[in-house]
């Protein structure tokens, strides 16, 4: 009896401990429980320690609160000018409802997946190559407010849509390569035009400058000269006029008479004529009474003489 009772007691301990463990339920962070009771929701578990009813309440799924990320694989899309493009997409979304993420749809990623490849379709599909490659912003933009209005319901928030990579055919990234390659030929060209026009413009500018300053520099240099001489002519004859002052004072103080006055302006005659600017020598008329003074002067030294002899 003792044996039978402690067997009993040992299952009723047992039964009870797997009772309390399947009573008490932990739940990480960042981590939603979904509870149904015989088979219906009953409600969410947060994270932390949780009290279920064992064997009347179970766990349907776990749910993952943080953000993620899904890249899905590429997709081959028309453009509107009938070419077709792979496009490679990333989706970064968050449940924000795990009852709606669990029970409005069978698998949430397969619907994300889906509705991202049809959206993509649609709004690329309306796009011609160019305007698809220049254009991720206002795809990305897009796809987003299409995705997030239509995961709404399923308890999910699309926070950003990124394309990864838009391929071309081959073909056309061969032509799209020729025709960058034809457009940086075309500018490298236009800038040494201009480069060379540039360069052509300063050189006759610069030769222009340099004329007129030569130009300028020869007509103050002669008219430097010119001030130069006019200065110097103007002191030799100065000169001149005040040596010829000097002379008729001092002739005048002496008190000469008339032979000597006469015999003293035959000598200057030949220095007036010595002068740089004296191109034309002008005889006097008082020449004619000068040389008749000397001629009679000669001709009473030579009576003179004669009876002195």
């Amino acid at each position: 009896m003792g044996t039978e009772q402690l067997i009993v007691a040992l299952v009723v301990v047992a039964v009870v401990g797997f009772a309390l463990a399947r009573t008490i339920r932990i739940i990480p962070q960042a981590t939603a429980a979904i509870i149904e009771r015989l088979g219906r929701y009953h409600r969410t578990l947060t994270p932390g320690l949780n009290l279920v009813v064992p064997f009347i309440d179970r766990i349907k799924e776990m749910i993952d609160l943080r953000e993620q990320v899904v890249s899905f694989p590429p997709q081959p899309v028309i453009t509107s000018d009938n070419l077709v493009v792979s496009i490679d997409t990333v989706i970064y979304f968050q449940v924000t409802n795990p009852k709606a993420a669990t029970y409005e749809i069978a698998n949430f990623l397969v619907g994300v997946e889906q509705l991202t490849v049809t959206t993509l379709r649609n709004v690329v599909g309306g796009m011609d190559l160019e305007r698809t490659l220049t254009s991720r912003e206002e795809i990305n933009t897009e796809l987003r407010g299409v995705l997030d209005e239509a995961t709404g319901k399923w308890g999910i928030r699309v926070n950003r849509v990124e394309l990864k990579a838009i391929d071309p055919p081959a073909s056309i990234q061969d032509s799209m390569e020729k025709q960058m390659r034809a457009d940086r030929d075309k500018r490298a060209a236009v800038l040494t035009a201009e480069g060379q026009k540039q360069a052509a413009i300063l050189t006759a500018e610069g030769e222009k400058t340099a004329a007129v300053l030569r130009a300028r520099g020869e007509a103050e240099a002669a008219v430097l000269r010119a001030q130069a001489e006019a200065e110097a002519a103007a002191m030799r004859a100065k000169g001149q006029a005040d040596a010829i002052g000097m002379v008729f004072k001092a002739i005048h103080e002496g008190n000469p008479d008339q032979r000597l006055l006469a015999y003293q302006y035959l000598q200057m005659l030949p220095e007036l004529a010595k002068g740089d600017a004296n191109k034309l020598w002008i005889v006097p008329s008082e020449m004619g009474r000068v040389l008749e003074t000397l001629g009679g002067l000669f001709g009473g030294d030579k009576d003179g003489g004669g009876k002195e002899s």
